[in-house]
């Protein structure tokens, strides 16, 4: 069949892993925080906003439910999210953030790939001490003023707002994250785009091309580790 169905193949594969991935991520999130914070999305507004973030990323209600439902069951499952930091390629740092309900075998995966890669683990705070963790949002067609004056009517504070390819870009408290939202669905249900956690780097830095492909092969393998959920770096070229 020939070179070009090989690629596609793994092209195909590739993308079902992908999405295979997601679901499960998603799955253990729902069930840790309705473990955590109770069943119901009326009075758990973490779970709610989780639910509501899922269905726009396509995941299926009945995964959903049953990520719930295992928790009504009294299933024992416990989940963690933990961190681990790491000197890349060059100048380059990471922090891998993991969701996992085994500690070591989280460590495991994530020093398989540091030392596939030749890179190093770092010792717990000597990266993360550069990064700044804030919550984050993106909102469409509605002007930085009344966004401001929304946050304002609702007692919120929030530490950088700004313009960025036609959507409005809101930093804030992490502990404000679910008020933020809650002060921009005022301005209209469908116009917030982005809703997360975020951590961003003081200190980005440029990579040359011996360095960049390193980099971005040492991202794709830990983003392909199934416990990984998110990598955060310090690479503007990445």
């Amino acid at each position: 069949m020939g070179r070009a169905y090989e690629v596609r193949k793994a092209s195909i594969q590739k993308t079902g892993d992908k999405k295979a991935k997601l679901y499960t991520m998603y799955a253990k999130e729902i069930y840790q925080e309705a473990k955590s914070g109770g069943t119901s999305e009326e009075s758990n507004d973490e779970l709610r906003s989780l639910i509501e973030k899922a269905k726009k990323e396509q995941i299926p209600g009945d995964l959903i439910k049953r990520a719930i439902d295992k928790v009504k069951s009294g299933a024992s499952e416990d989940y963690q999210t933990l961190k681990y930091e790491i000197f890349g390629p060059a100048s380059s740092n990471l922090i891998v953030e993991c969701l996992t309900d085994n500690p070591n075998r989280s460590i495991s995966s994530i020093r398989t790939v540091v030392n596939k890669m030749d890179v190093k683990l770092a010792d717990q705070g000597s990266i993360s001490y550069m990064y700044e963790t804030f919550s984050y949002f993106e909102i469409k067609d509605v002007e930085e003023e009344k966004i401001m004056e929304a946050l304002i009517e609702n007692g919120l504070d929030f530490m950088d707002i700004y313009s960025k390819d036609d959507v409005v870009c809101i930093k804030g408290d992490v502990k404000d994250l679910n008020n933020i939202k809650k002060a921009l669905l005022t301005l209209g249900e469908n116009k917030v785009l982005t809703e997360e956690i975020k951590m961003e780097s003081s200190s980005k830095v440029t990579l040359d091309e011996n360095s960049i492909d390193s980099f971005k092969k040492l991202v794709e393998l830990l983003e392909d580790e199934e416990e990984v959920k998110k990598v955060y770096h310090n690479v503007l070229n990445a």
